[in-house]
């Protein structure tokens, strides 16, 4: 492809202190140039529409607003944006999520917790449609540890429901979230349970918080009653 410098790049996290030193940090180098930055996908979604750029750099959850967060979102944006090179910068530790990014053609992903300088690294691999994991997250990908075993028997559809549930959402919003029946996100959810050995809903929260599919600040329990979607 024929490169043109500076790359430019839009910026989407709804942390604005990671939106800051993501900025900062990129800032160093006169390769790229931030156009654009948003704190959720309704922002998001009107940035790229507004501001043309060639590589996103998002975090993996942003939840709430119109276009939702995780495969989700990031499948709708390389439908709208077919040329958007994508790089994810998360927290998340779990193998399953992080390998279906790569099967949706997402082949740089970045961890909040190594060194910054690894962000300008993956933009300049998205940018020329190369590969980059940082050392955290090529770690995982590597990985048949604590990820493994139970873990590895999830089914993507399961862990995205883990996460939703895992961030405050009821079964009934999950399902309208992910265009799912209600007795779907319910029997998803059992069987991610069954798998993981786990048999409270406290439990399950725990395990998406180990593995990084949320932080447990963004934790809020759903609504008694709905839990099992009954």
């Amino acid at each position: 492809m024929t490169r043109n410098f500076p790359i430019r790049i839009a910026i989407a996290d709804d942390h604005p202190a990671v939106v800051i030193g993501a900025r900062y940090e990129l800032s160093a180098t006169n390769t790229v140039s931030v156009v654009a930055t948003a704190h959720n996908s309704t922002e998001l979604m009107e940035a790229l529409a507004s501001h043309p750029c060639d590589v996103l750099v998002s975090d993996y959850a942003m939840p709430g607003n119109e276009y939702g967060d995780g495969l989700a979102l990031f499948t709708g944006i390389l439908k709208r944006f077919p040329g958007l090179k994508i790089v994810v910068m998360t927290m998340m530790e779990n193998a399953v999520a992080l390998r279906a990014l790569i099967d949706i053609g997402i082949a740089c992903i970045v961890s909040k917790s190594d060194m910054p300088n690894h962000l300008t690294m993956a933009i300049h691999a998205a940018y020329t449609n190369g590969r980059y994991l940082s050392p955290s997250m090529d770690r995982i990908l590597r990985s048949t540890g604590s990820v493994g075993g139970k873990a590895s028997a999830l089914s993507v559809r399961e862990v995205e429901v883990i996460r939703l549930f895992a961030s405050g959402l009821s079964v009934n919003e999950i399902a309208d979230k992910l265009n799912r029946s209600k007795k779907t996100i319910s029997t998803q959810k059992s069987s991610a349970m069954q798998k993981l050995g786990i048999e409270r809903d406290v439990d399950l929260v725990r395990y998406a918080i180990a593995c990084g599919l949320v932080t447990d600040y963004g934790y809020a329990p759903p609504a008694r009653g709905d839990e099992t979607g009954e």
